[in-house]
């Protein structure tokens, strides 16, 4: 357990589980107060020195933070379906009613320039980060990439209908507006031509550019209507692709099929499945956007392995499928088994596969001093995101294979760090420490400095475009984001997780005020002992083992008080009610080490 003589950040971050499972550690409960206050542009700002694009991810993020999020934990008992606060959806709020200009007068002032160049293959996310970590700090940085706009596979792949042009331009060019030198239409065909152009170090971030195709029978007939899923995105982002066959099979169950099936449906599809060889809980697609294909009559056909193209005369007729199941065996591990079944047939006119994506790197020589590993990916010190090339660095994609652009962000971050310490001659194997404080919320006997009322509510939807208006242009956005009111209810329903109770064990009178007033029942004042026979003595049963409890020392009369995080609401009843002030409600605030020292709350007001 947990006890308050320990009490300090390193314990206190556990408990913000949500900005802990991002991997860019955004301050999610700091920039979600800032939103119920109407302060929109300090919210963008913190959002955009932890994850650097506010607009896009609250478009497109993967959401690692909201399964972690506590609400949905504390409603388990309540709501047939408890689900977390809209962290990603909120995020979108600080970009869409941000102010504009008041945002860039916030952004980093630009060093004098330090005469170190660096260069960043690939215009994504990673890269772009780097960039914008740099560039304040001195750093002549140019950013290369094959495309005409920066943006990477958040540009290409992504469809307009989830996520606007416009906002891509607004976010990238923050980052060019610092000076970022960015050479568009120049795919980089050379590693050691790069090197010898005498950059003082090099940044790759060209993410995973080759989607998998599939090799059985008729592939090669019927090629003019079989796509690689991620190329026929970018053609379509790029306007070559403007119209598809009226019967379509997508192939696939992750992101990139939904994407696929979905603007298929907006290019004239009318018959447009999604067939998959495991099962719909299997699929690798998020959620939500599995949830959102549904919403546009996109069926999911599952447990069909790709048996054939079916041609005729060179022309595409159909395909056929293996029925499997699946079985498992002791340790977990799963088996697709034919069912016996007779094989199935489809007609369509157009096949997109959408079966997954690898890296390639044939600009990279192999005897330019970077070494790879059995699957074809760069060597790299994992913390530090050096190649065996001392001054190469990897980071998104291109790193560790495919993820997400919230990943991508997050290794740039740690990229720049190598990089500046590399430059400035110290070891980058050496990492900063982040740093934390508590500071009491306390304004009076009984009031604090944040509203602890906690909403009831359940999780608002986002509105979206009408049917026949979103599914007849690829352009349209489909969903249309919360509105002001809409946005603060959400909110609300924020639980303060960074507000922490901080209990000062000899200042305890043990009147069990705490204990009778707590609406979760989440307090206990018990006798002390070994961890699990504490946890079956509780007042409410503390049934999340991952969770720390938090124990206090011996009170006076030899108890300790208990209290179990993971239901705790942060409402400060408990302090409230302390005659004593025992109690004490202390935010916890996290900042995670960036280049040159910039912390997490640079450009927000106080």
């Amino acid at each position: 357990m947990q006890r308050t003589e320990n009490a300090s950040p390193a314990y206190f971050h556990k408990v913000v589980d949500c900005q802990w499972a991002c991997p860019a550690h955004t301050p999610v409960p700091e920039y979600i107060r800032f939103i119920a206050q109407g302060r929109y542009s300090d919210a963008y700002m913190i959002n955009w020195v932890s994850n650097v694009f506010p607009g896009i991810l609250g478009r497109t993020c993967d959401r690692p933070c909201e399964p972690a999020c506590r609400r949905g934990r504390v409603e388990e008992e309540n709501l047939e379906k408890p689900e977390p606060v809209a962290i990603c959806r909120l995020k979108r709020v600080t970009a869409d009613f941000k102010d504009g200009d008041d945002v860039k007068s916030r952004m980093p002032k630009i060093a004098p320039k330090n005469g170190k160049r660096i260069a960043c293959v690939g215009a994504g996310p990673a890269s772009l980060t780097v960039a914008r970590d740099l560039a304040p700090l001195g750093y002549d940085i140019t950013v290369f990439d094959g495309e005409p706009k920066p943006g990477g596979f958040m540009w290409t792949q992504i469809p307009r209908f989830r996520l606007p042009e416009s906002v891509i331009d607004e976010e990238t060019g923050y980052i060019l507006d610092m000076g970022v030198t960015f050479v568009a239409n120049q795919r980089i065909e050379s590693m050691k031509a790069l090197m010898q152009q005498g950059y003082d170090a090099i940044f790759v971030g060209c993410g995973a550019p080759r989607g998998r195709d599939l090799d059985i029978p008729g592939r090669k007939e019927a090629a003019a209507n079989v796509h690689i899923g991620i190329d026929w995105l970018a053609s379509v982002s790029f306007g070559h692709v403007t119209k598809v066959g009226r019967r379509v099979i997508v192939l696939g169950g992750g992101n990139t099929a939904m994407d696929c099936c979905r603007s298929a449906r907006r290019l004239g599809g009318e018959d447009v499945k999604v067939i998959v060889r495991s099962g719909f809980d299997e699929m690798k697609a998020s959620p939500w956007e599995k949830e959102d294909a549904m919403h546009e009559g996109i069926p999911f056909i599952n447990y069909h392995v790709p048996k054939a193209f079916v041609h005729e005369g060179g022309r595409l007729k159909g395909m056929t499928f293996e029925i499997v199941r699946a079985e498992y065996d002791d340790k977990g591990n799963r088996k697709l088994v034919p069912t016996g079944e007779p094989d199935p047939f489809f007609e369509c006119d157009d096949v997109l596969v959408a079966v997954g994506q690898e890296n390639a790197f044939p600009w990279i020589e192999r005897d330019c001093g970077i070494a790879f590993d059995k699957w074809g990916l760069p060597a790299l010190h994992k913390e530090t995101f050096r190649s065996t090339a001392p001054t190469v660095f990897f980071g998104g994609d291109a790193a560790f294979g495919p993820k997400n652009i919230i990943t991508a962000v997050a290794h740039g971050h740690e990229a720049a760090v190598s990089i500046h310490k590399l430059l400035q001659g110290e070891d980058p194997a050496q990492r900063p420490e982040h740093f934390a404080n508590l500071v009491s919320q306390k304004m009076g006997i009984h009031e604090w400095s944040y509203d602890n009322d906690t909403s009831d509510d359940a999780r608002f939807k986002v509105p979206w475009a009408k049917a026949e208006k979103a599914l007849a242009s690829i352009k349209v956005e489909v969903e249309l984001g919360f509105d002001l009111k809409t946005a603060f209810k959400e909110a609300q329903r924020c639980l303060n997780c960074d507000v922490q109770t901080v209990f000062t064990d000899n200042l305890c009178i043990e009147c069990d005020a705490c204990m009778d007033i707590c609406p979760m029942d989440c307090i206990t004042f018990t006798e002390d002992g070994a961890e699990p026979d504490v946890r079956t003595r509780l007042k409410a049963p503390a049934l999340n083992l991952a969770q720390d409890l938090y124990a206090s020392g011996p009170l006076k009369t030899g108890r300790i008080m208990v209290k179990d995080e993971d239901v705790c609401l942060h409402c400060g009843l408990c302090a409230e009610r302390c005659p004593t002030g025992a109690w004490d409600m202390q935010k916890f605030l996290l900042h995670t080490a960036k280049a040159g020292g910039q912390g997490e709350k640079v450009g927000v007001a106080a």
